[in-house]
């Protein structure tokens, strides 16, 4: 076997290496991006989709806010407009989070219905002005 062919050979099995390495770490880490309406169809289409990480993009539901300050939980539930979601998180939320504001959830959807979520994201506003000079 000449040093062309060995090349080739050690070439192909690192690249194959580094492939399969890429698409099994994406596999692992990957995560859903879903609107509550998305994650309803899906839930409907496939009912073994239950535990598996996703991120849902909602508002808050206004008046659905309860807050645990002793357990350091807090409840509500996420829109979309045609489904909504209760979702719990244990821990402080953003500081902008707010009744009706637009929401990030990273977690998994339970079989009781509800996501419990590990991480929360509120949007903050996307303009800051000055206040205007009188």
């Amino acid at each position: 076997m000449n040093a062309g062919t060995k090349f080739i050979i050690g070439a192909v099995v690192i690249v194959g290496s580094v492939g399969w390495l890429m698409a099994s770490g994406i596999k692992e880490t990957g995560q859903y991006f879903l609107t509550p309406s998305e994650l309803s169809r899906k839930v409907a289409t496939d009912p073994s989709f239950y535990n598996v990480g996703m991120k849902v993009g909602a508002h808050v539901v206004p008046g659905s806010v309860v807050r645990e300050v002793a357990t350091q939980t807090l409840t509500f539930r996420v829109t979309d407009g045609s489904a909504i979601y209760p979702v719990t998180f244990h821990g402080l939320p953003p500081d902008t989070f707010t009744d009706s504001v637009e929401v990030v959830v990273e977690g998994r959807l339970q079989a009781d219905g509800v996501i419990h979520a590990t991480n929360v994201l509120a949007k903050c506003g996307s303009r800051y002005e000055a206040v205007p000079k009188a």
